[in-house]
């Protein structure tokens, strides 16, 4: 796969693994994940517990007409190491149809705390769905970092 088709990160974070993750795995703390006010806030707000959950946010962005709402399909869940999902949306059968793109946290302990990498990957995304966005990715590589940064300081480091 081509590197121009994901963004890959790695930040240390002053706070433990199982702090971080459950910042991550509650849907009502994601706004704390970013560094725009892209995502607005939890339709679910219970913490997720294991794949196949199904958590669903408020989201907005100007460019693609403002507020949406995103269903992500959990696909990964290590409690405490590892968190993913595929974005998309839920027909009127509760079916999950993802739209190409997905996000993933690992997090492995250091001395200091933790070590985060934060993955972003939009390679299974089909060009229909990209020429509706207006192109993929939506943002620039720093997001990565500055949303490694709004993870940070979600859990307290204050070094972020």
């Amino acid at each position: 796969m081509p590197a121009a088709e994901r963004y890959v990160a790695t930040r240390a974070v002053a706070a433990s693994a199982p702090d971080i993750f459950a910042v991550l795995a509650n849907p009502s703390r994601h706004q704390d994940t970013e560094p725009t006010d892209w995502v607005r806030d939890a339709v679910t707000t219970d913490p997720i517990t294991g794949t196949g959950q199904i958590f669903v946010m408020n989201m907005y962005l100007d460019h693609i007409g403002g507020h949406y709402v995103m269903h992500n399909l959990v696909t990964v869940f290590d409690q405490d190491r590892s968190i993913a999902w595929l974005p998309g949306t839920v027909d009127a059968d509760g079916r999950h149809s993802a739209l190409g793109w997905w996000w993933r946290y690992d997090l492995a302990p250091n001395a200091t705390g933790t070590d985060v990498t934060l993955t972003y990957d939009w390679s299974a995304t089909p060009q229909a769905v990209r020429d509706q966005l207006g192109g993929l990715p939506p943002f620039g590589s720093e997001f990565i970092d500055q949303s490694l940064a709004s993870l940070a300081r979600s859990v307290g480091d204050t070094t972020a």
